[in-house]
This record gives structure tokens, sequence and C-alpha cells, in this order.
């Protein structure tokens, strides 16, 4: 038996529905009218800020994003109510993000070549989950019919590589012979449709990965873990308060401060250096240069920033093969960023190039996975 240890297939699950910068912007600036009219008189005494306008332009400047993909659209873009409708599931019906993660599960199963007999554990890992217990990741396993173990940990943007560490450590140690590890972002719940600086950032997504022994392995595409590794330092700069102490609280607990908030010129000068630095000593530590590496397959939040970080590690401007995007299309998706990218940019590697997975993001977090094309 040896210690090397794959990513031996990859699946991604996309919602049904989109909402466009367009889109967005429209009911925004209809919620805007809405909001300055109604406190039209607060507006003119000067103790009370007016709402400001956007525009798709601006979206798509500040971020690179041009959509999103939503599970649910019915009320999101209502002005008058500014949030999706979801509709309660019977306590007997899969929960929307278990839903989200088994169709994203079996399509990594499938491309690992994988059954369910095969797989003796499933980590869920995302941003949040949309209850505290029982576990998603237990919801899913259960619903695949997998045997073995299931549990969720949350460590916001980071939590899928960070979840592909704890796999590979639980084959590495014996605990596993086959992991699955699930993100099911559903992001679009915690955000502020009625704040102009965030209200476009986040989209709804599943992702997933089989990771197994090389000896195990029998996929088409797969790449031996040459390295991992992983850097907290506490922030408050991107919080999300909303959760159980909302209820104890007297203060309305659907307000900005409970939502999704960053500060996001301190998040842009802090945490680009912090990804450079922890990039660029991975591929140090192991042996290796920048030059070796194929492929930066790297969190997607803000285009700017992934230009700026690459540019960084290269020395250069990036070509779209080095680092390529894919929030224009999904936007921010949280952990699921990183892994869309890979998904989406991995066939075409040869037998023994290299790339490197990384995520960064509240906490702050940073993960990263070097990996070599068996």
């Amino acid at each position: 038996m040896t210690n090397n240890i794959v990513i031996s297939g990859s699946g991604l699950w996309t919602p049904p529905h989109i909402i466009t910068n367009e889109e967005l912007v429209e009911s925004y600036n209809a919620y805007c009218d809405l909001y300055n009219a109604e406190n039209a008189d607060a507006i003119a005494a000067g103790s009370l800020e007016p709402k400001p306008y956007s525009s798709a332009e601006f979206i798509e400047k500040a971020s690179g994003i041009k959509q999103r993909y939503t599970m649910v659209k019915d009320g999101a873009l209502d002005p008058t109510r500014m949030r999706a409708k979801h509709q309660p599931r019977d306590i007997e019906e899969l929960s929307v993000q278990a839903e989200m993660g088994c169709h994203a599960a079996r399509a990594a199963m499938a491309a690992a070549n994988k059954t369910a007999a095969d797989i003796d554990a499933v980590i869920v890992s995302c941003a949040l989950t949309e209850r505290a217990y029982p576990a998603i990741s237990i919801e899913i396993q259960g619903e695949l019919g997998i045997q073995g173990v299931g549990f969720d940990m949350l460590v916001a943007c980071s939590a899928a590589t960070f979840a592909l560490h704890r796999a590979y450590e639980m084959i590495y140690s014996g605990s596993a012979k086959a992991v699955l590890v699930v993100n099911p972002e559903l992001t679009s719940p915690e955000v502020n449709y009625c704040d102009r600086d965030s209200h476009f950032i986040f989209g709804d997504v599943s992702t997933a990965m089989v990771l197994e022994r090389e000896e195990t392995c029998t996929s088409k595409h797969a790449f031996r873990i040459l390295g991992r590794k992983a850097q907290t330092v506490f922030s408050n700069n991107i919080r999300a308060d909303f959760g159980i102490m909302s209820r104890v609280r007297d203060d309305n607990p659907y307000s900005d401060r409970n939502l999704f908030r960053q500060n996001g010129r301190k998040v842009f000068k802090e945490v680009c250096p912090m990804a450079v630095e922890h990039i660029t000593a991975q591929v140090e530590e192991y042996g290796f240069t920048i030059p070796d590496i194929k492929r930066w397959w790297l969190h997607q939040a803000n285009i700017n920033m992934n230009q700026l970080i690459v540019r960084k590690i290269l020395d250069k401007e990036p070509g779209g093969e080095e680092a390529p995007i894919v929030l224009d299309e999904f936007a921010n998706t949280a952990s699921a960023g990183s892994i869309i990218a890979f998904h989406r940019h991995h066939e075409d590697f040869q037998t023994g190039e290299k790339g490197v997975i990384c995520s960064f993001g509240a906490g702050y977090s940073i993960g990263s996975l070097l990996l070599e094309k068996c």
C-alpha cells in the first residue's frame, strides 16, 4: 500500500435559475425608489442617507460578475420583499442543501468510477448550513446509500479545501478508504439584496470530489495530492451573524448586521498579500518553482483580487489558461469557486503536470493543495 492519495473525480451541479446583473439592478433600483420615497422627510432633514442607485456596469467593473445561479428566484427580485421565497419542506423530504449536494456527489462518484459501496465517509463543508442538526452530510449519506460516517464543517470560503485536507488525513490514517467531499453552497439566503455594495456578490451552486488511494483509482483524470497547506488569522472584516442567537436578542434578526457584510477595501489589502505568500511558500516548500505550476485554480470572489494575486505570483500579467475565471458566470460561490475552476479546467493536463487549488476568505482562512496529474 502506498501513501499516494488522489482526487479521482469531481462533480458540479448548477441550480435551475439565473439572475443577471441587469435583473438585479432593475430590482434594486426600484427598491431604492420605494425606500427613498418612504423616508423622504428623514432624508431631507439629513438624518438618513438616501439609497444610491446601482448599475450593471458598476457590478461588472467592481467584481467581474455578470450573473449568478440561484435555487429560488421568486421573491428575490420583488422590490417590496428583496429575499428569495423558499417554500417549507416536509421533514421527510430532502433538505435543500442535501438535494444540491446529492446532484454534485453523484456526478463526482461517476467521474471517479465509484459506487456507494466504495465510499465510507462523507464530509459536507460549506460557508453555512441551513440547520444545525442533523448533519447535512449524514442526510446525503443516507440518500446515497453510503455506509460509514458523515460530518459537517464550516470554514467560510475555505471550507472546500479544508475538507479536502481532512479527507486526505482520514485516508492516510486508514480510517477511510474513499471519502466524498460535498460543498452545497446555498449562499443566497444570506445576501442583503438591499445593499448596493454586496447584493450582487453571491450565487448558489454545489460541487463535490472523491478522494482515495492511488492504487484503487480507476478514473480517467486523477490528481495526486503532493502537498497541503492551511492558515487562519482572525479578522472581523468579513462577517455574518445570523444564527441561533438571533432568536434571543431583541433587535431585528434580519438587520444588516446579521447578514453578510465586509470591509472590502481592507479584505483586498490584507488577503491578497497573505494569499501570495501562502501559495508561493507552499510551492517552494515541496521543492518546486512557480514555473513548474501549469494552472492556479483560485477562489472566485473578485476578478481584480484574482488577477492581482496571480500577477504577484507569476511576476507578469496572467493568461486565462493559467488562472481560469468562472465567477463571471457563477459569481462568488463561497468555498465552491476554486473547485468549479478545477472541474472546468483540468482535463487537458498531461501526466506529471502540476496545479494548485487555493481558497481564501472569512476568518481569515486560506487552504491550498498542490496537485500532480497521475
